[in-house]
């Protein structure tokens, strides 16, 4: 490898050299899906030393990784259901993000867990949480969190004042980690290209390429400008979530894998509006709900149904939210209503199929099958255990190619902006100091872009102009619109509002405000013209608008066409009657 750490990146130029790079020669393996499964197949095994392309045929982290409740966790109720290998493996890759693999990406988050009942509860709870602790030892791994400890109501209160005094009788306090999903994506397939992968978004399979039974390879459209290109490939990863029995269909009917999709809304509101200094985690009837600290915000969610309908673009509606409000209203002193909701996404769970058709029940386990000799498929799995289902696709991919292949390193490869990023927290003060930047705009960087923090501030050295925040969006500067085309693949203003940042979320204009600065930013590094310009920001209104709508639909049915209706600035094509 000639690339220095921290240095890849995913610009336009990049993406164009990765598709020429794909399209010129065999590789080892070729990886279909951006989000975080697909990145970790990619890191995987570009790190054992296999040559590798990944395709996307939207943004990278666009569906499930990006709609994730961004905790890294164990899974409690997992402990109930008595699956204690599977939240086992969770703890220890929970540790292994805090303390190895992504220090300035995975930060350890406080939950307050309110009991109810007298007498059974609390031995009840706490002895779940002493196993939940215990079992983040493991095998020599140190938790990276504190303990859990018992409080009394009088505490819990102290530390959550807007919890409903009468709502509780105690409460236990323990703690997780959380993460932001997308960056975290990002940050994957960066290091994956820094070891050698060649990594392109808007570029779709629409179809296999065989030999007899074999799969040789896919064929990929650029959804950007309309060609096609062979990728010729040994073995190919379908890691497409919940698209993977619509890739399996294109290779030929159905496979061994079948996944079912289960929405999961979240509502972001005002830190102001519920006084608490501790996350907070509530039983519901069906599920755990949680209210999460996210920066001067809270995310509260998540719910859990079933989903059918569209896959791209899945609709929260108005029964979604009063579900999610009516919820955690049951234990807040003053309630939240619509008004207090900043944003609300919804995104959909690869669920194994199963038996019941309780959602619910349905394994949150991953499987990796190769249902035709040239094609592996990994499905199922949660966020915190991405890499050990890479790990085990790309054992898979090691048995087809037939050749010795080294054992997975993962667990010892820091993601880039992590070597070094605790030195450069340690002296974020000099760094305010010498950038002319206030010390919690540093401490913000730190905390997105590790120690990649100095290719964000050379863009601010040679255009001062980038250091202002943007107008109406202040915790973004505008430089990190402009690093998000140069270096980490956005290709549009969508990618940016939603995934590159959280502004889509995080404001109540839903990023309606900055839209026009922030593709005017975006317009020198993409090269676009005042048309196009305009083009995406007619697009993300367009799209925000079809949102707003419907959440106030009653049915998924009647939010999912209104969503529909919503037009894609680049629109996924349609395989059908393409030869396979």
């Amino acid at each position: 490898m000639t690339a220095r750490m921290g240095t890849a990146r995913l610009g336009p130029a990049e993406r164009l050299m990765a598709l020429s790079q794909m399209g010129s020669r065999e590789l080892d393996v070729v990886v279909v899906g951006g989000g975080v499964v697909g990145a970790g197949v990619a890191l995987d095994a570009a790190t054992r030393g296999l040559s590798v392309g990944l395709v996307e045929a939207r943004d990278f982290a666009s569906g499930t990784s990006s709609r994730s409740s961004k905790l890294i966790h164990g899974g409690l109720r997992y402990l109930e259901q008595l699956n204690f290998d599977l939240v086992r493996e969770a703890l220890q890759e929970r540790s292994l993000l805090l303390q190895r693999i992504a220090p300035h990406l995975v930060r350890p988050v406080p939950f307050l867990f309110p009991l109810t009942h007298t007498g059974w509860e609390r031995p009840y709870v706490g002895a779940g949480l002493v196993l939940y602790d215990s079992l983040g030892f493991s095998f020599g791994f140190t938790r990276g969190v504190p303990g859990h400890r018992h409080l009394s109501r009088k505490r819990a209160l102290r530390l959550a004042p807007s919890l409903r005094r009468t709502a509780f009788t105690g409460a236990v306090q323990y703690w997780d980690a959380q993460v932001d999903d997308a960056r975290y994506v990002m940050t994957l397939l960066r290091t994956a290209a820094t070891y050698g992968a060649q990594v392109a978004s808007r570029a779709q399979v629409v179809g296999f390429l065989r030999e007899g039974e074999r799969v040789t390879g896919v064929r990929v459209c650029d959804l950007e400008t309309g060609t096609e290109l062979d990728v010729r490939a040994r073995q190919v990863v379908n890691a497409t979530g919940v698209w993977t029995d619509d890739i399996q269909e294109l290779v030929g009917g159905r496979g061994q894998i079948h996944v079912k999709a289960s929405k999961g809304i979240h509502l972001l509101v005002p830190r102001d509006r519920i006084h608490s200094l501790t996350g907070i985690i509530l039983r519901t009837e069906k599920s755990v709900l949680f209210v999460i600290p996210w920066g001067r915000h809270w995310i509260i969610g998540t719910t859990d149904t079933a989903w059918t309908l569209d896959k791209a673009h899945p609709a929260a509606s108005r029964t979604d939210i009063d579900y999610v409000l009516d919820h955690v209203n049951a234990v807040l002193s003053v309630p939240l209503t619509r008004d207090d909701v900043e944003g609300v996404y919804a995104g959909l769970r690869p669920l194994l199929r199963g038996e019941s058709e309780q959602t619910s029940q349905l394994s949150r386990e991953h499987v990796v099958a190769h249902p035709v000799p040239g094609l592996v498929m990994v499905a199922g799995g949660k966020f915190t255990t991405y890499r050990v289902m890479a790990a085990d696709a790309v054992n898979a991919v090691a048995h087809g190619l037939d050749v010795r292949v080294p054992a997975s390193c993962t667990d010892r490869i820091p993601l880039v902006g992590a070597e070094g990023y605790q030195a450069r927290w340690n002296s974020r003060n000099r760094l305010a100091e010498s950038s002319g930047l206030h010390v919690a705009r540093i401490e913000h960087l730190l905390q997105r872009y590790g120690s990649m923090i100095d290719e964000v501030l050379l863009l601010i050295e040679a255009d001062p102009s980038l250091a202002r925040p943007l107008t109406g969006a202040d915790d973004y500067l505008r430089a990190e619109i402009v690093y998000a085309a140069t270096h980490e693949g956005a290709r549009h203003l969508n990618d940016v509002l939603t995934r590159r940042t959280h502004i889509s979320i995080e404001t109540f204009h839903r990023g309606l405000a900055v839209a026009e600065e922030a593709a005017e930013l975006l317009a020198g590094p993409l090269g676009w013209d005042a048309e196009q310009v305009k083009r995406e920001v007619e697009y993300y209104t367009k799209r925000v608008e079809a949102e707003r709508v419907s959440q106030e639909q009653d049915t998924d049915q009647e939010a999912d066409a209104i969503q529909m209706g919503a037009p894609e600035i680049v629109p996924v094509a349609v395989p059908e009657g393409r030869p396979i």
